[in-house]
């Protein structure tokens, strides 16, 4: 039933499917775009657009630019807009720019600055494939500002109360959906 040559066949395939990331090291600076049909691991310095299937973004590194993927973690600083299916930004991540995605996690500690736009299934898988998507902004449209500590001192005096939005961009706790909110997002103590 199972020859070696079938076994040496799976491995081949396996190995195909689990590639070894491409790295950027903390010493490299690129000017230009990457593209990947695989990984790509962030240590240094990008100034340029990326296009790949997973980016990894580390502690150290910066990129200047804009990112579509499927999967994005996000450790380092990003100046430029994300597009991604699932954007995780970690404790020491910095992103000044916009967000748009299906699925977002951020770890309290980190920064962001921009707008968070939730997009549909379709249009996250279109927006990490084909480059020139249109910046048309999904139903729920997000721009927050959230702190360790006392909510109170996050909201801006004379702000009117909203409802809570969660990381989706959902709103939640209120009667009101689908509502476009304006203020900035910072994540930190």
């Amino acid at each position: 039933m199972f020859s070696k040559n079938n076994k040496k066949a799976q491995q081949a395939q396996n190995n195909q499917s689990r590639a070894v990331p491409s790295i950027i090291s903390a010493d490299l600076k690129i000017v230009g775009d990457l593209s990947s049909s695989g990984e790509i691991q962030v240590d240094g310095e990008v100034t340029g657009d990326i296009h790949s299937k997973v980016l990894l973004v580390g502690e150290g590194a910066t990129v200047r630019g804009e990112i579509r993927a499927e999967t994005i973690r996000v450790h380092g600083h990003v100046n430029g807009q994300i597009k991604a299916t699932f954007v995780n930004l970690a404790k020491t991540a910095h992103v000044v720019g916009d967000i748009l995605h299906e699925n977002l996690s951020i770890q309290e500690g980190a920064f962001l600055e921009g707008h968070i736009t939730h997009m549909s299934e379709q249009q996250a898988r279109e927006a990490a494939i084909t480059p020139g998507m249109p910046n048309k902004p999904a139903e729920d449209r997000v721009n927050l500002v959230v702190k360790a500590g006392d909510p109170a001192a996050v909201k801006p005096q004379n702000a009117p109360v909203s409802p809570a939005v969660n990381a989706t961009g959902n709103v939640v706790g209120g009667a009101q959906k689908n509502v476009p909110t304006s203020s900035k997002a910072v994540l930190g103590s």
